[in-house]
């Protein structure tokens, strides 16, 4: 027996109220578009479940594909049959088998969804869960926690029968919560911080800070790697690569070495909400996590967030560095984040940074910069691409770019 469906439940969409058809309309939406290679697929979202009718389509590369949409709970693999009580019999006993161990416990769970079929819910378990027993022993019948559930759906249309569960990537659909931009460096936290924040339904899209000549094109690629990495779990990512040899050489020229890390990092966030007011974001996303470096103690959140009124998320803010690491290793960041090229931070990190800086210091070090001419300069360079889980990138064109600002 082939799997004709495969069953996509909700999870934490069923809790959202009268928002709760915007939620799920996004992920059939989120859900096509992941999809779309396998065009004989029917895709139908009612209120409590996602129907996939498989039309031919290869149910094991489908079901792959799904374990990477946010918004899904989890889904099972459906056999349908003919509206009879002896093929629902032969099926259930067919897949049953396949699950088979001694002394196993099991139930039988019915929805009827056509009510002129002549057999009830209780009556159509009490049925099916006879036919189990007689065809396996032993095994035994247990309504809570048993160790495999069948379940078992009439509809108007056939009988519908499952009894896989496995689990999707949860969270809410990706663009529910609007836009972010992420600000990816080319180290362990900030993709984990773009996945955690798309899990939540943010859109992002990121933004990389290069020097080149002292940035090597490995860098850059490195983060474009990335983007790649987390564009799985959507199409694509929009990679935005910010120029920023000029202002690191100014704050280089100008800057006491201990307050050039507070001052590094106000400029990168008034670049990056520059960008975002420009590209209609509502947040900007980082990867920091609380005192794990000089910049990330309070004091220097605080002094560094006065560039920007916007709210400035940080997913990874109570995490320790191992569970950032688990995380990027469970979505596989974490080899391509150790590989050996230096980001821009890195390469002109201080030796001993303030991890208190002052604002009145920070504020008065500023006025020896340029602070609008270095931020234009390094605008007007921007290039723009669309980075997808092939690693395939288009460009935009100059004037696409000029029209974003």
């Amino acid at each position: 027996m082939q799997i004709t469906e495969i069953l996509v439940r909700y999870g934490e969409l069923s809790t959202k109220g009268k928002n709760r058809k915007y939620f799920i309309k996004k992920l059939q939406r989120n859900t096509r578009s992941k999809l779309k290679q396998y065009q004989n697929l029917k895709i139908v979202a009612n209120r409590d479940r996602l129907h996939i009718t498989l039309n031919g389509e290869k149910a094991d590369a489908v079901m792959e594909d799904l374990e990477d949409i946010f918004g899904i709970q989890n889904f099972s693999p459906v056999v349908k049959v003919g509206k009879s009580v002896e093929e629902a019999k032969k099926a259930v006993v067919h897949l049953v088998g396949k699950h088979f161990k001694e002394n196993m416990t099991f139930k039988i769970t019915t929805r009827r969804a056509d009510h002129n079929f002549e057999y009830d819910t209780n009556e159509l378990n009490r049925i099916l869960g006879s036919e189990v027993e007689e065809s396996f022993q032993p095994v035994s019948v247990q309504m809570k926690k048993p160790d495999l559930d069948v379940r078992v759906e009439v509809r108007l249309d056939g009988i519908f029968i499952s009894v896989d569960t496995l689990p999707g990537a949860g969270g809410l659909p990706i663009g529910t919560a609007g836009k972010g931009i992420l600000m990816l460096s080319g180290g362990i936290d900030s993709p984990v911080a773009g996945y955690l924040a798309m899990r939540r339904g943010v859109e992002i899209e990121a933004v990389h800070f290069h020097s080149p000549p002292y940035t090597s094109p490995k860098a850059l690629q490195k983060a474009k790697d990335l983007t790649a990495k987390l564009a799985r779990y959507t199409n694509e990512i929009k990679f935005i690569e910010v120029p920023f040899t000029e202002i690191q050489e100014a704050i280089k020229k100008h800057v006491p070495e201990s307050y050039s890390m507070t001052i590094t990092r106000r400029m990168m966030l008034r670049l990056t909400d520059r960008i975002r007011a420009d590209r209609n974001g509502l947040a900007i996303m980082n990867g920091e996590s609380l005192g794990q470096v000089a910049s990330q103690t309070l004091d220097s959140m605080m002094a560094i967030n006065q560039v920007t009124s916007v709210p400035v998320l940080r997913p990874l803010i109570s995490m320790d560095k191992n569970d950032i690491i688990s995380i990027a290793e469970k979505i596989d960041t974490f080899e391509q984040a150790i590989q050996p090229y230096e980001d821009c931070c890195t390469v002109f990190a201080p030796s001993k940074p303030k991890t208190k800086p002052k604002l009145k210091k920070v504020l008065e070090i500023e006025e020896e910069l340029d602070i609008k001419t270095l931020i234009d300069n390094a605008l007007a360079g921007i290039k723009i691409s669309s980075i997808s889980h092939e690693d395939s990138s288009e460009e935009l064109s100059n004037s696409e770019f000029q029209s974003l600002f």
